[in-house]
């Protein structure tokens, strides 16, 4: 009998709203477009890194072909987020290769790349910043730097009385999307006049103001849609914001439609990916390894303009100690400059480069002492009424010691370490080990964000005919949110959840429901949504058509948020996870096989069951695939791995077998008590598989992926002394 009463049964699971027209190949994505007088677009691009662009000569065009660039623009000519940095057109210079100088529009595919080959451009070119980690000083100037914790100064004051300090570098690698559609939008005028984008993007509202801002319009004469969408992972959050800008000019002048589509080429080259990042430790310890203080720098390429950086980093740096409460703690961060195409948001938003960083440091520490790592980990673990890096107050239950002992129970974690400790010592060539991570992610935007910034609105609206439609700006991405927002509007008025209409999401009805990102949609748009459903229900009409808006209340209990000191309740709840890989690692060859992966989460209270457990099985295999498969490189400024099968990323048969858990903890400010999922399940499988590796190996490693070539080269190196 499990020993954690708070373990989830398995209930509540329906079938996907999307599910059999995604099956049977019904479902029409944007790129499948057919239509009368639809034109194509394809970008012009720069070929250098770093240079001004002193002339450029278009040849003759022929007759219905087109093409766009700064100059056209009759609004602002740069990407509205949160930097001003991003041009929609490169006017002038060029700043990383890739970047889109053109816009060429036409109707036949062919003839549009004929033109852009014989656009001719005279560069003036400098010298370009494409070595990230010769940035890496925190004496140097960045886009970005933030500072957390006490003063550095106090931390060099704990090394002096310290028996020893472990100094230590990591290193994370880019990562890509693999999204199974590419970015896509197409720009229109509606019926009504309005310039409007169809695209497949996480956030509609974003390419709306950004679209205001470039071509110069107002809110009331722009309109943007959802398209159905092929996944994300946070590379459709920023990025078709510049798109959209892009094709909404090209369809504004020429009144027609324009379709811009990216092939796996140009996708895999010149859209945003995971930041690589470059993470220091300074760990000050005293005679028996108990630690007393850090000093971390974090350092993140962010290419060539701000983008999501400073928002990614700010989430890496306040999970730069994650699970733990630890004394005496500075933490810097810096996003740096280069000329590398310009990086963004991918599920876990800085968390995972984070946490592998610290799980593979506190488990060299514990090694070194002849401590197991998990055994050295449990006691700094935080508990309810912990305090938090930001000085914030973890005020909810925390479930972590039970989830630990859970897992270590139903794997037998003690006797199959010990089975694993006597298969290595009679194998010459394989190696057996298991490694554990415990990890958290703060749900919803950091800080005050949510009630300064987002100020989210939702809307019911009921019809004649009694059925209810949701009105949000939130998007199922593939992670069944069409589902679970209509089960929760469902349960909350007590009629069936297939009487609940969710359309996608179109700015001309939908309200401003904040973006699909930072694990905030079914904690903090949900709950708005329930408490309308609820308002609904209690002046419920039959037979007449009712509306129904509620916006974000701010929880005024949490401790308040300095955004210039970055203290205070940086979240108004976190998720919990708890893994356990175990792998086989040949020697003579350097391969891996993950052999088994346990994934425990605590994420207050399941709506569906089934959808979670998919977001755990897909979020588990990308996470353990960042650890040893996708290794993503740049020469010259250029990605290598340009298509798929260059960069391997996980199949369906790389997946291990995953037995995942479910502890209930349901949090009050949740809709039906539920917390962030999504991001969550990314963030432990890379930190586990290394220290599954590690314990396998009896070597110590400090960056991702391991390659074979990795691996063989660090058992290589440990034999030569």
């Amino acid at each position: 009998m499990c020993e954690c009463s708070n373990l989830k049964a398995d209930t509540g699971s329906v079938v996907k709203k999307d599910h059999c027209e995604k099956c049977d190949g019904s479902l029409k994505y944007l790129g499948d477009s057919v239509e009368e007088g639809l034109l194509y677009g394809r970008l012009y691009r720069s070929s250098e890194a770093s240079a001004d662009i002193v002339s450029w000569v278009l040849p003759e065009l022929p007759e219905g072909y087109h093409v766009f660039g700064a100059r056209d623009l009759k609004g602002k000519n740069f990407v509205k987020l949160v930097a001003e940095d991003q041009p929609v057109f490169a006017d002038g210079k060029v700043t990383y290769i890739g970047e889109p100088i053109f816009l060429i529009v036409g109707e036949d595919r062919e003839v549009i790349r004929q033109i852009g080959d014989a656009i001719e451009i005279e560069y003036d070119r400098h010298e370009p910043i494409l070595d990230f980690e010769s940035r890496c000083d925190p004496d140097l100037e960045h886009m970005v730097g933030y500072h957390l914790g006490c003063a550095r100064e106090k931390t060099l004051e704990v090394e002096e009385r310290a028996r020893r300090v472990k100094v230590e570098e990591f290193r994370t690698p880019m990562q890509e999307h693999v999204y199974l559609e590419p970015q896509t939008v197409k720009g229109f005028v509606d019926d009504q006049g309005r310039v409007a984008v169809e695209g497949s993007m996480q956030c509609p509202y974003y390419v709306k103001n950004a679209v205001v801002n470039a071509l110069g319009l107002s809110a009331d004469e722009v309109r943007v849609i959802q398209a159905p969408m092929g996944g994300a992972f946070g590379g459709k959050e920023d990025f078709p914001c510049s798109i959209g800008c892009q094709v909404a000019l090209a369809a504004s002048i020429l009144k027609k439609p324009v379709l811009l589509t990216f092939d796996r080429h140009e996708d895999m080259m010149f859209t945003t990916k995971r930041h690589p990042s470059l993470i220091r430790y300074r760990t000050s310890l005293d005679g028996e390894g108990r630690i007393l203080g850090m000093n971390i720098e974090v350092y993140f390429d962010g290419g060539a303009n701000q983008g999501l950086s400073s928002v990614v980093l700010q989430r890496a740096l306040i999970n730069s100690i994650g699970v733990y409460s630890i004394p005496n703690v500075s933490v810097q961060g810096f996003v740096v400059f280069t000329n590398n195409v310009p990086n963004g948001a991918f599920r876990g938003f800085g968390a995972p480069q984070s946490a592998f960083a610290l799980e593979a440091h506190l488990a060299h520490i514990a090694r070194e002492h002849g401590v197991d790592p998990l055994s050295y980990k449990e006691p700094y673990m935080v508990t309810q009424g912990s305090r938090s890096l930001t000085g914030g107050l973890f005020r909810d239950p925390v479930l972590l010691p039970a989830m630990v002992a859970d897992v270590k129970k139903r794997r037998g974690y003690a006797e199959r370490k010990a089975r694993f400790v006597e298969f290595n010592r009679s194998n010459s060539r394989f190696r057996k080990g298991v490694g554990v991570s415990i990890f958290l992610h703060g749900c919803g935007f950091t800080g005050s964000g949510e009630r300064d910034l987002i100020k989210s609105v939702v809307r019911l609206e009921k019809t004649a005919e009694d059925e209810v439609v949701i009105r949000i700006a939130n998007v199922d991405m593939g992670q069944g949110l069409l589902t679970t927002m209509s089960k929760i509007v469902g349960s909350s008025l007590g009629i069936d959840y297939k009487d609940v209409r969710f359309p996608y999401p179109d700015t001309a009805c939908a309200p401003d429901s904040g973006p699909t990102v930072a694990s905030r949609t079914i904690m903090i748009v949900g709950k708005i949504l329930e408490r309308a459903a609820l308002r609904l229900k209690e002046s419920w009409r039959p037979g007449e058509e009712m509306v129904v808006e509620e916006c974000y209340v701010h929880d005024e209990s949490a401790i308040p948020w300095d955004q210039e000191r970055f203290t205070g309740d940086a979240y108004p709840a976190y998720s919990w996870g708890v893994n356990m890989v175990e792998v086989t690692v040949d020697t003579l060859t350097g391969h891996i096989d993950v052999d088994h992966v346990d994934a425990a989460y605590d994420v207050g209270k399941a709506i569906d069951d089934r959808i979670l457990r998919g977001q755990i099985d897909g979020g588990v295999v990308q996470s353990v695939a960042w650890g040893y498969m996708e290794n993503m490189q740049r020469r010259d400024g250029s990605i290598l791995q340009r298509t798929i099968s260059d960069y391997g990323p996980p199949t369906s048969m790389d997946a291990p077998p995953i037995d995942s858990y479910l502890y209930d903890n349901p949090y009050e400010n949740g809709p039906m008590g539920a917390k962030g999922a999504g991001e969550l399940t990314f963030i432990g499988g890379g930190p586990a598989l290394l220290d599954a590796v590690e314990d396998a190996l009896g070597a110590a490693f400090h960056r991702l992926p391991l390659t074979p070539e990795h691996i063989l080269e660090t058992l290589e190196a440990r034999e030569e002394g």
